[in-house]
């Protein structure tokens, strides 16, 4: 017979509370099991000391007896130190694909694109300012000019304007 020691689920629908049992491999999940060895409550928080409760004393028995841990269940003995966990995660899952990094790198090639824009803006706008500054240093620097009077419109305008006259008068 292979035992398994493994989660039965209990609780209500969307408050999941587990056990930890030592059940026969053919036995169904939340069927029948032979012992129980402890519980896994995933709603308390990770640091919680009540979340994951294991008798150490049972497992060690049993582990001895030949129960083989499921995955999640091989987790929590490992954080006991009473299973050596070794599966993890699989670092390069979680690495982007081919796809992924050309976006990656388009959006970075963009986003520089626009910094130096940013600056070459901001540096042409400095470089106006400073050339308005200059203007109007020189227009302050250079001597006011005298406001003259305007002459009178000169004889030959208004001559001309006397041969323009009708000839009846």
């Amino acid at each position: 017979m292979a035992l398994k020691m493994r989660l039965a689920r209990h609780g209500a629908k969307k408050r999941p509370y587990y056990r930890i049992v030592i059940a026969d491999a053919r036995a169904p999940r939340d069927g029948r099991y032979i012992d129980r060895v402890g519980s896994y409550n995933p709603l308390l928080g990770k640091d919680d000391e009540n979340r994951v409760i294991i008798d150490a004393e049972k497992a060690k028995e049993w582990i001895a007896k030949g129960a083989r841990p499921t995955e999640r269940v091989a987790r929590f003995l490992g954080a006991a130190g009473l299973w050596e966990w070794k599966a993890g995660n699989n670092p390069e899952k979680g690495k982007p694909g081919a796809k992924a990094l050309e976006l990656i790198k388009e959006r970075e090639d963009k986003e520089a694109a626009r910094k130096d824009a940013e600056a070459e803006a901001k540096e042409a706008a400095k470089e106006a300012k400073a050339a308005a500054d200059a203007a109007a240093k020189e227009a302050a620097a250079a001597p006011a000019k005298e406001d003259v009077p305007a002459e009178e419109a000169p004889v030959e305008d208004a001559s001309a304007a006397e041969d323009e006259k009708p000839a009846d008068a």
